[in-house]
């Protein structure tokens, strides 16, 4: 009897870019430290930044489907934040990222 077993881990998936920008109140909410605690939990790399517009811009790779989730932790935000729209696109990875961090801008 010949089993095939397909197994398919998350480095083996395709990767993706996700870039949003969060707006809302979600500056001086503790945004960014939950998105990177998020970014950490689900493998995530790239980073996240404060606007001068009092927005915040995140830039992340991994699976696609993984993405998915951290789209709909942006959707939500921090406890304290308060998110009225994100705009966001989906990109080619370009695997630039080795960890996820805060970047200033």
């Amino acid at each position: 009897m010949n089993e095939q077993i397909n197994e398919q881990n998350e480095t083996s998936l395709p990767k993706a870019r996700l870039h949003a920008t969060i707006h809302g109140r979600v500056q001086g909410v503790s945004f960014r430290y939950y998105t990177i605690q998020t970014a950490r939990r689900l493998d995530l790399t790239g980073w996240v930044a404060n606007r001068w517009d009092s927005a915040v811009e995140t830039v992340a790779e991994g699976s696609r489907d993984t993405l998915k989730e951290f789209l709909s932790f942006l959707r939500e935000g921090s406890p304290a934040a308060f998110v009225q729209k994100v705009d966001h696109r989906w990109e080619a990875a370009t695997g630039e990222f080795d960890h996820f961090k805060v970047r200033y801008l």
